[in-house]
């Protein structure tokens, strides 16, 4: 047997790197102990392994606060117990448990929908496992049931001919096979609803979640607030997702803390996991204490919002008072479009410049192309610490399996510098990987996991470790005296680009080694803010092609003091540096020197780039004092120049050939993109037969835009079998860059031919916007070489601008104010809209789309509803990311934003918002290749070869009125879609241009007056038919006396009226869901004897009006062609709509008296059949048809099926009725046929999802009074 290697241990969650392990060697005490650790993350589980306590034997997690208000509970509602019981806001009676200490007797109490809470892999395993355990056997044996009854019937029946009573029985029996079908293709669960119970007991708040949905409390944890004692538990045995609170607003809201996701957990156990009884799987700080804050909101897949961030800071600065935050570690952000503003921006460098608070950021997963730096670390202030990833050799054993060890190296995708306002953005790099603690809810104890994310946390607890030492040997450090000697201490990697390992590999024991040597310098509660240039940048950056060689910029230098409000003058005032100012770089020439007192000193450098080849160029201007050299530079300035190669017509192409990459091989290629170019073809092949795995990154930068804005990145495989040929969207004029990498993990060389070849169609008009009233639209296009032209216009996107019907601006609670009185408002809008049929749609508010970080709002917040109040999507600043697909109905759209200055937001109360509809079938409009085709309607354009010389024009038809909205019945606004031009493949595909297709009203409807006669009515006539009307129209909106007495009055005048007469009807005897059978109940009431009456003798009055055969007659007539035909139609259609509503309220009485009768009668049940099959005369009543039957027929069919004890027809038109409009009366009586048809778990079902498909009350964006849910049968 071959011997068997230790397992390296240590090297899962790595330590050995970063100098953390001989660092703890030497002072094992300085392991975090007397430090804290703000995670703001997506939550950290307290139960997950290594989470429980310090190596000091302190608790591990301090605090768990969700900010992002997923986990919010309204619990206004007060309740006091009545023989030890209470009612839940879901209608469960709860029992108080006897050893309760509650003195007052009084509860709090409110609801919460468990999958709130649920990360989405959680959410959806358990909605499996409950589909799995309550539905799949019952149904399936349902199912199995209802056929063999049908088959054994259709057996005993024979081939004969089938009575009246046997169709009717069959029908049934094949209704329920289509309704049992019908809910398992439409099965959807919400997850289940919880009342949630909290109380004082004059220590702390506690709090109960009854997650046994019995109301026995006894067998559910009782929890005390996590901040004081720790207290956890998990939700329910089945999820394991442990879960704490917090209380807010004196008791009004109860904040029940999950997670999001598992990667805050991840984090917090590489910055600190403590594993005493195996400390090889310890974090780098064992010994620091953790604060997890959530800022990932649940509702949004974890997406963090300016909403939770802002809190988890007020959360910082609030404890501040009381207990000291070390260290942030920020593994969240995004790509922002400019980092010198910005609301949530501006509170990072407050908590960081003014609380003395280290903050620590991933630097992003978006390499390897250079300036893809997320937000943060890149915001205004270069004062935050941004991390790269790296992998080691033994990381590459022990974490991901290797075959072999490589050199150690930056991840492929590790986000590089510079920023795009030319800062550094990766301050040092650290080992991005971990295998370590996972939380509960995954059933695991550890799992593997890579990127910035977890580099950010090694970092964050090195700080930590640092900081730990400090305190002990009592020497004063800041965060900028930390970033600073990270910086000038970090080991540098040979072979690396520094845009992704900035300063080098941390290396905890030369940065201690500083902070102590150098803590007396005058400069250690000091930061150097730097502005380049006209656009203040961080650094200098030259990207794009000059005509000029030689670069003059400015510089200002200005010190700024931590806390600065509370530095003593004197110390402003001595402050004095003595610099010396160095550059390597020799295409800059700098000043050799720099006095700085606190004062902003401005000092102009050049740049001369005429002898630089192409690719890029970086170097530093270092700033030393004279008096010190050897603590390193105080700042430094970054300053790149990318040289792009330009290309030669008349190929416009370039061609590399046996080019070798090995593991992690980066090729840069920097192109300035011809004037006439719109994209280009990537070819890459290879002889070798093994295959090679390769990132391709292409990027461009335009200004004001994220990295994000022309940006593609794919992975693709090559061997001598197959090549990749990839096609890539560009901008003229503008420097492209080409990233060719081989990916990091992928063993041996390969040597691979590329070719790049530039195209080009090339319009005048970068988007269109095209009016409908405003002709024919022409565009010229140009092509870069010879090209086949073919454009075509595709609308795929209806928008509908929609305006508040209520805007309201209020103060937020204590929970949302800044330390130490900055209270922020809310603006809460709320949107009504209607979709005629079920669509995807997607709500952007376009002022503030598209923002986070550089927002100058500090969140917006959006919540859908339909309108039972069911909550059925969220979304915030990025509109793309969030879809929601509905069915045609009613809906809500609130949206909350926010600012601490109220006039800001009272700017935005009337703003609309867009509802952006995918179509069912995309439009296209037709292109000309002449106005005069265009005009008329003839020859479209077809494909047209072009030369780089020629100019053609082409015209854009305005779409037909009677094709978009009028056919549609949208009443969007404008159409959204592409333009393409080429007609190669691969430049339709990436080369497309934004349209937009601004409606104007759909075309007026013609009448036509059939008769030639003039009318005979006059004006008086028309005035009393008029009076008439409106009288008919609100006798069913009084009270029942005074809805008669104006019918008496007008019988007198109108006593013919059949319209009359049906909206009386309607008056007395509303169909309404509530008038739906009782179908549990065994004792029925008869229904009140004088209305039955009334109701009769008003049906018999308009059946006696109506002539059923003629109105039978005239329908069966294809064309009418008589003069006054219209006057004839609508004076049958009022008899037919008439008639038939008689016959509906007729015959819903008669079914009404026969069922509450002991023994009813056949004779009675024959009665109630004539009217169904006269009704069917008139109305196809096929199951075929079922899908057209209008809201009234519905409820006659079924009471009829109900009294004909067909419980399986009377739940598919029951059904049929709840799918039209969705009514809480509707499901409770779906609950009761259930129950009458013994679909016990269909029943359970309906029941589960009750009280999250009916709401009463809107979910709060902050403290709102909740209303009490129907009670729970």
């Amino acid at each position: 047997m071959a011997s068997v290697d230790e397992f390296p241990v240590g090297a899962l969650l790595p330590k050995k790197e970063t100098g953390v392990i001989s660092f703890l060697t030497k002072y094992p005490e300085y392991d975090g102990r007397g430090t804290t650790i703000a995670i703001f993350d997506s939550g950290v589980d307290p139960g997950a392994p290594g989470l429980q306590l310090t190596s000091d034997g302190k608790r591990k997690i301090l605090h768990r606060f969700d900010c992002s208000g997923c986990g919010d509970v309204s619990t206004s509602t007060v309740v006091e117990t009545t023989d030890d019981y209470i009612t839940g806001l879901t209608g469960r009676k709860l029992k108080i448990p006897k050893n309760w200490n509650n003195p007052t007797k009084s509860y709090r109490i409110g609801v919460k929908q468990a999958f709130d809470l649920y990360p989405d892999r959680l959410k959806d395993q358990m909605k499996n496992k409950h589909k799995e355990k309550k539905w799949d056997e019952s149904h399936r044996e349902l199912i199995a049931n209802a056929n063999r009854e049908l088959a054994e019937f259709e057996n005993s029946r024979g081939d004969g001919t089938l009575s009246e009573s046997d169709k009717l029985i069959k029908e049934n029996l094949e209704a329920k096979i289509e309704i049992l079908n019908s809910f398992e293709k439409k099965y959807s669960d919400v997850g289940p609803v919880y009342d949630c119970i909290i109380f004082h007991d004059g220590n702390m708040w506690k709090c109960c979640v009854d997650t046994s949905e019995n109301g026995d409390l006894k067998d559910v944890p009782l929890l005390g607030e996590y901040s004081v004692t720790g207290d956890y538990a998990p939700l329910t045995k089945d999820c394991n997702l442990n879960f704490s609170f917090n209380v807010h607003d004196d008791g009004n809201t109860l904040e029940l803390v999950g997670l999001c996701s598992v990667h805050g957990t991840l984090v917090a156990a590489i910055a600190a996991a403590c594993f005493p009884d195996s400390p090889e799987e310890n974090g780098v700080a064992p010994g620091a204490q953790i604060i997890s804050l959530s800022i990932g909101d649940g509702r949004l897949g974890s997406m963090e919002t300016g909403t939770a961030l802002i809190r988890a800071m007020i959360k910082v600065m609030e404890l501040s008072k009381t207990q000291k935050i070390d260290v942030i570690n920020m593994s969240y952000g995004e790509h922002s479009h400019w980092s010198d503003s910005g609301r949530v921006g501006e509170l990072i460098s407050e908590v960081v410049n003014k609380y003395g608070v280290t903050w620590v950021a991933s630097a992003g997963n978006h390499g390897p192309a250079l300036n893809t730096i997320g937000t943060p670390p890149d915001i205004s202030q270069d004062i935050l610490i941004g991390v790269g990833a790296y992998v080691s050799p033994e990381m590459m054993v022990a974490e991901y399996s290797m075959q072999q060890k490589l050199p150690g190296m930056p991840y492929t995708w590790s986000s590089r510098g510079p920023t795009i306002d030319g800062g550094i953005g990766v301050t040092v790099c650290a080992p991005g990987g971990a295998v370590t603690s996972s939380p509960n809810f995954t059933l695991r104890y550890s799992q593997l996991c890579n990127g910035t994310s977890m580099s950010s946390p090694h970092t964050a607890g090195t700080v930590s470790l640092l900081i730990s030492g400090l305190i002990d040997k009592k020497v004063p450090y800041s965060p900028y005296s930390i970033k600073r000697a990270i910086e000038v201490s970090a080991t540098h990697l040979p072979n690396v680009e520094v845009f992704v390992q900035g300063s080098g590999l941390l290396n905890v024991e030369k940065t201690f080694d500083h902070l102590i040597q150098y803590h007396s310098a005058k400069e250690l509660n000091v930061r150097f803010h730097i502005a380049c240039g006209p656009a203040s940048g961080k650094g200098v950056f030259i990207r794009s092609k000059s005509t000029q060689y030689s670069h003059s910029i400015n510089i200002t230098v200005e010190p700024h003091f931590l806390d600065s409000d509370n530095v003593p003058a004197e110390v402003k005032i001595n402050f004095n540096l003595k610099l010396a100012l160095i550059c390597d770089g020799d295409f800059v020439r700098i000043p050799t020197h720099l006095d700085l007192s606190n004062a902003i000193r401005l000092f102009s450098i050049k740049i001369d780039t005429s002898g630089l080849e192409t690719g890029v160029h970086n170097t530093f201007i270092k700033a030393y004092d004279v008096s010190n050299v050897e603590k390193g530079y105080l700042f430094k300035i970054p300053v790149t120049v990318i040289i792009p190669l330009e290309l030669q017509d008349p190929k416009y192409d370039l061609i590399y050939n046996d080019v070798i990459f090995k593991s992690n091989t980066i090729k840069r290629h920097f192109i300035h993109v011809p004037a006439k170019a719109t994209w280009f073809n990537l070819r890459l092949s290879t002889k070798d037969e093994e295959v090679g795995k390769f990132v391709i990154h292409v990027m461009q930068i335009v200004p004001r835009h994220s990295c994000k804005t022309l940006d593609f990145s794919k992975t693709v495989n090559i061997n001598a079998n197959s090549d990749a040929i990839l096609g890539f969207k560009v901008r003229s004029e503008n420097t492209v860059e080409v990233v060719i990498a081989k990916y990091w993990a992928h063993i041996g060389d390969v040597k691979v031919d590329y070719t790049f070849k530039f195209r080009g169609v090339k319009p005048n008009q970068s988007s269109i916007t095209m009016h409908a009233a405003d002709g024919v639209h022409c565009i010229e296009v140009s092509t870069l070489q010879w090209e086949e032209v073919s454009p075509s216009v595709v609308l795929k996107h209806s928008v509908q601008i929609i305006r508040p019907s209520e805007s309201k601006v209020s103060a937020l609670s204590p929970r949302d104010v800044i330390p130490p009185s900055r209270r922020i408002y809310e603006l809460i809008m709320t949107y009504n809209f209607t979709l005629s049929k079920g669509t995807e749609i997607t709500p952007n508010l376009a002022i503030l789309s598209d923002v986070l970080y550089e927002s100058e709002f500090e969140s917006q917040f959006w919540m859908l509803y339909d309108n039972n109040k069911q909550l059925l999507g969220c979304g915030d600043a990025y509109p793309s990311k969030y879809s929601v697909k509905l069915e045609k109905g009613d809906y809500v759209l609130r949206v909350q934003i926010r600012h601490e200055k109220k006039e800001y937001l009272d700017k935005l109360t009337d703003t609309p918002i867009l509802i952006q509809q995918k179509l069912s079938s995309s439009i296209t409009l037709d292109v000309f290749s002449s106005y005069q085709h265009a005009i008329v309607g003839g020859k479209k354009a077809g494909t047209i070869h072009n030369t780089n010389s020629a100019v053609i024009p082409f015209y854009i038809a305005p779409l037909p009125l009677d094709k978009f909205p009028s056919k549609s019945n949208n009443p969007a606004q404008f159409l959204t879609g592409y333009i393409t031009y080429a007609k190669d493949d691969t430049g339709k595909k990436v080369d497309n241009y934004p349209f937009k297709y601004i409606l104007v009203e759909g075309a007026a409807k013609k009448t036509t007056n059939s008769s030639s006669s003039p009318s005979e009515k006059t004006k008086l006539d028309e005035f009393n038919e008029a009076i008439r009307d409106l009288k008919i129209q609100w006798l069913s909106k009084l009270d029942i006396s005074n809805s008669e007495k104006i019918f008496e009055e007008l019988c007198k005048d109108f006593e013919n009226s059949i319209h009359l007469y049906s909206a009386h009807l309607l008056a007395i005897d509303p169909l309404e869901p509530k008038t739906l059978p009782n179908f549990e109940n065994a004792v029925k009431v008869p229904p009140n004897e004088d209305n039955v009456k009334k109701v009769l003798a008003i049906c018999d009055k308009i059946i006696s009006k109506v002539n059923a055969d003629a109105v039978l007659a005239y329908f069966a007539i294809k064309t009418d062609v008589r003069p006054d035909a219209s006057k004839i139609k609508s004076t049958m259609d009022q008899q037919k709509s008439g008639l038939l509503e008689a016959l509906i309220h007729k015959g819903i009485i008669l079914c009404r008296l026969y069922t509450s009768k002991g023994t009813p009668s056949p004779e009675d049940l024959e009665k109630i059949t004539e009217i169904w099959v006269s009704i069917g005369r008139f109305v196809d009543l096929s199951d075929s048809k079922s899908t057209s039957l209008a809201a009234n027929v519905l409820y006659f069919l079924i009471w009829y099926y109900y009294a004909n004890k067909m419980y399986g027809k009377a739940f598919k038109y029951l059904w049929k009725l709840q799918e039209d409009k969705m009514n809480r009366d509707v499901e409770e009586k779906l609950i009761e046929l259930s129950r009458l048809n013994k679909w016990t778990h269909i029943e359970k079902h309906l029941l589960r999802n009750l009280p999250s498909k009916f709401c009463n009350s809107y979910k709060p964006f902050k403290f709102e009074r909740m209303i009490k849910l129907s009670k729970l049968k």
